[in-house]
């Protein structure tokens, strides 16, 4: 796994420094104030797990299945298969917890959603901002790196199902992309 990797360009100790100031950040914006986080499954469960576990004051948890990937390395269309309950949502603040926002269209429509379902307020938070590739306009409430355009794994992101178990972000290869490819 680690072999098909072509540069680790965030390391763990950078991740885990990241999640610290931004779960600083986050408990400034929510001291006194109850929130949910809202993990956008699959790709920012392992962010999202280090995340709570760095926020000192209480919160709540729930959780979001979205995907656009599939197999390939450009956003396709959206698809939402699981939102938390109504009584989750409605009249509640609401932090939605993604691994990457790239074109932005997931984001803005999970928060439009999330509004369209009664919530207070929804921010957003990414462990990784790749703003070359937006197509609609979205910023991040609270992030922890900017990227390149370049296709990320690890640390939660995945190409075809594979490497979010990786402790790092890296870079893939050329010939990686190609065999998974091949073989779905």
């Amino acid at each position: 796994m680690h072999d098909d990797i072509e540069r680790i360009l965030i390391s763990e100790q950078e991740i885990r420094s990241a999640i610290a100031r931004v779960a600083a950040e986050v408990t400034s914006a929510y001291a006194g104030r109850d929130f949910t986080v809202v993990a956008v499954l699959k790709g920012s469960c392992v962010f999202a797990s280090d995340l709570i576990r760095s926020i000192p004051i209480p919160l709540e948890l729930a959780f979001l299945a979205a995907s656009s990937y599939g197999t390939g390395t450009t956003s396709k269309e959206l698809r939402i298969s699981f939102v938390p309950l109504d009584s989750e949502i409605a009249g509640k603040n609401l932090l939605l917890v993604d691994d990457i926002l790239d074109t932005g269209r997931t984001l803005h429509r999970l928060k439009q959603e999330m509004l369209a379902r009664g919530a207070a307020e929804v921010r957003t938070c990414v462990l990784l901002d790749k703003p070359a590739r937006r197509s609609v306009e979205f910023e991040a409430d609270f992030r922890c790196f900017e990227v390149q355009d370049l296709f990320v794994v690890g640390f939660g992101l995945d190409f075809a199902g594979r490497y979010r178990n990786l402790p790092y972000v890296g870079a893939l290869k050329p010939a990686a992309f190609q065999r998974l490819q091949a073989a779905h």
